[in-house]
């Protein structure tokens, strides 16, 4: 028996050893982690483990104010002061680069046509630095948000940085409101939203079949990624990606988008890896739930004005049926 504890206590302390070599080597950079376990190589932190191998990373696991999180519909609080959202393209189409970066399908605009947004939740204007798509293995689960515990078969993030007080996002998103995240469930149906058909359709999607592939989109108009609704939920929270900087004001639609199942199947055929290296579908990309701490979920959904004031004494308890937060 003390053989076998000599053998676990060494094990343990060469696996301790191994992440301390690799935080500390120069090698390691901000793209070390992953979603899900390797199936072969070296070990490459999954989220449970972000906080713990990297310094820098430590409020993936220490934060209070972390994302994604479990929408609870009767938890919610109307708030009278959250205007309808401001989507400024100045009337003209965008074109940007689609990426398969190995964890999302990204999509970076080019900076020739600026896309603005404010209202909501916002003090200040922010502007669109990238597109992400998160989606998953099968339809009962893909987005990273969560709502009264139910997964949707994906979820769109259009991230924002605040201009007016940064000059670019990573600035942005290391600083106090320097991000603004816009959510939009994805459901499976018959039809596609315009959109995502530009950037799913056969001919486009084969084109980052791998890893670091790239092809690049013109004439998007990014009106048509919204759908037709202007409520929303409102939280402040984190990136959902190391290194979960709090520095996050996510809004969250009131209603999905669709794709088609053929897109949804063209998704999961996506690789996380090179051609050259064993094929891992990018489903799955999404990190689990974290814990809400006491944070004020806000809506500008005024189902009743009888209740309970959040603690900023700005908004008001909601009391109605869970069936009629539509997302439909």
């Amino acid at each position: 028996m003390e053989i076998v504890w000599e053998v676990l206590f060494l094990l343990q302390a060469n696996f301790i050893v191994c992440i301390s070599a690799q935080q500390n080597s120069p090698k390691i950079h901000e793209g070390w982690w992953a979603y899900k376990e390797v199936v072969q190589g070296s070990f490459v932190p999954v989220p449970s483990f972000w906080g713990l191998v990297n310094s820098a990373w430590n409020l993936c696991s220490v934060g209070k104010r972390q994302s994604p999180v479990n929408i609870e519909t009767s938890h919610m609080i109307f708030d009278p002061f959250l205007t309808p959202l401001r989507i400024n393209t100045g009337g003209r189409k965008v074109s940007g680069t689609m990426y398969n970066t190995g964890r999302h399908v990204s999509l970076r605009l080019d900076k020739e046509h600026l896309v603005n947004i404010s209202g909501g939740p916002m003090t200040y204007s922010h502007r669109l630095e990238e597109i992400r798509l998160h989606f998953g293995s099968e339809d009962s689960q893909g987005s990273e948000h969560l709502l009264n515990g139910q997964a949707f078969s994906g979820e769109v993030q259009l991230i924002h940085y605040n201009h007016e007080l940064y000059t670019n996002v990573t600035e942005a998103a290391k600083s106090p409101n320097g991000l603004v995240v816009v959510s939009i469930f994805i459901k499976v149906s018959d039809s596609s939203n315009p959109f995502l058909n530009r950037m799913l359709n056969r001919d486009t999607i084969t084109r980052i079949t791998y890893k670091n592939d790239a092809y690049l989109l013109q004439g998007l108009n990014i009106e048509e990624l919204y759908p037709e609704t202007s409520s929303f939920i409102t939280y402040d929270g984190s990136m959902t990606i190391p290194p979960c900087y709090e520095t996050a004001s996510w809004i969250i639609m009131n209603k999905p988008v669709y794709i088609t199942r053929m897109q949804m199947h063209s998704l999961r055929l996506l690789s996380q890896n090179q051609p050259s290296q064993i094929f891992l579908s990018m489903s799955d990309n999404f990190r689990p739930v974290q814990l809400l701490n006491n944070r004020c979920i806000r809506t500008n959904i005024n189902f009743s004005l009888q209740g309970k004031d959040c603690p900023n004494n700005r908004a008001q308890k909601l009391q109605y049926r869970v069936n009629e937060w539509l997302l439909k």
